[in-house]
Order: structure tokens, then sequence, then C-alpha cells
């Protein structure tokens, strides 16, 4: 029963990705791996995101947790202590930037940034990636402007290549119960 109701879940998740013009690996890896989660008993942390909830759509944390495509995100969400934050009630939308997006910076950067005493840096550079409420892709007109938890704002492009939150590209999005998740291509560095 507890499978089906997850093959459901995965089902729904891609076909919501499919009519928002999503990227179908993106999101196959998502919503197949944030349910896995649940089932690998991998806490990220031992607050709020630790609650075991196998029967709920995940929260964004949880997406994130179980997706092969953000362990660069996970990592550095649990070295900021962002973890618990992300999974409360919300609303969030968060822009969460692929391992490969983080790839894409300065060699040492992301181990840099990983250490403890960078945790503020990390923390604003995190911030800079999630809003304070839910906000589909539909949501957004060519020039939205953002105001990111970080304290700055960030503006949204459309173009025939796609939807940008600033340079990077929204290649992927799956609801959570907390909010939405857009997977980008690039780590958005705030102005």
């Amino acid at each position: 029963m507890l499978r089906s109701a997850r093959l459901l879940l995965s089902c729904s998740t891609l076909a919501l990705l499919a009519a928002c013009g999503g990227d179908a690996d993106s999101a196959a890896n998502l919503s197949a791996n944030a349910n896995a989660a649940g089932e690998t008993g991998e806490a990220a942390s031992a607050g709020q995101a630790a609650v075991a909830d196998e029967s709920s759509v995940p929260n964004v944390v949880r997406i994130a947790v179980g997706s092969a495509d953000h362990t660069t995100l996970v990592a550095a969400l649990k070295a900021a202590n962002l973890v618990d934050p992300l999974a409360n009630p919300g609303p969030f939308t968060v822009f969460a930037p692929t391992n490969a997006a983080f790839d894409k910076l300065p060699p040492g950067t992301v181990d840099d940034l990983l250490k403890p005493e960078n945790r503020a840096k990390l923390k604003t550079i995190l911030h800079h990636h999630v809003t304070t409420s839910t906000r589909t892709v539909d949501d957004f007109e060519d020039g939205t402007v953002l105001g990111m938890v970080d304290g700055t704002n960030e503006t949204i492009r459309k173009t025939a290549d796609g939807v940008f939150f600033g340079d990077a590209k929204i290649i992927a999005s799956v609801r959570g119960s907390n909010g939405m998740v857009h997977v980008i291509d690039a780590v958005v560095l705030p102005k």
C-alpha cells in the first residue's frame, strides 16, 4: 500500500513537471528519490526535518535529500544549519542548484564554503536561493522581482530559451508540502 502511494506521488510529480515544461530526468530523480529518503531512514538532522512521515507529500528538504542530483546542496544546507528551518511549514520557493551547478564554481569554492568558519557566507548564498512564498513557473512574468531571504532581490527572466532565476535556468519544478522546488543549472550569487 505504501509503495503504491509512493508510485502515485512520483507519477503525479512527473505529470506536474510535464505540464510545467520541466526536465523529466531531473524530475524523476527528485520525485523518486524524495520518497526513497523516507525509506532509508536517512535523517537530514535531529530536528523538524528528521520527523518520519512516509505518507505525506515530501517537504522541500526531503525533496532535496532524496535527489541524487542535489547532494552538494544538501551538504551545504547541513553545514549552514538550514535543514530544519526549510522543513518548517513555510511557504517557501527554493531555487535548488544541481551538483553540476556547484561544479561550475571555481575549484575549491564549495570545499571552502563548507568549512565551519565560512558558515555565515554559506548561509547568505543559500538564503539567496529562497523566497518566502510558493511560486510556480506560471506565476512568474518576465521581469518579476523576488525578495530573497538574504534581503536582496533577484529577477526572473522569461525568454524563448526558458525561465531564468538570475542567470540560472529553471530546468525542472517539484511541488513540496511546504512550497516549490525549482531545479536550476547554476548557483546564483547575491549581488
